[in-house]
């Protein structure tokens, strides 16, 4: 499995569990400025990836911090 294809595998896992334990949060994903491209036609490379990745990491990490949530980031 290619290092792309284990990041998708990870984003589809972590947007499937924020989706299924935090749905208030979920439905802020598709404001994410990161998922906004800001050219017509955007090269999706490994490094956009793991930044999205990240980014969704830190959105739940925050989000558990301040809303004292006891599940797990996975």
């Amino acid at each position: 499995m290619t290092n792309s294809m284990s990041l998708l595998t990870k984003i589809t896992q972590l947007t499937s569990n924020i989706e299924t334990n935090y749905p208030e949060l979920y439905r802020f994903l598709d404001e994410n400025p990161l998922t906004i491209p800001s050219v017509s036609q955007p090269t999706i490379d490994q490094a956009s990836l793991l930044a999205y990745f990240e980014s969704l990491k830190q959105l739940l990490k925050h989000h558990l911090e301040t809303h004292k949530t006891r599940i797990k980031i996975t």
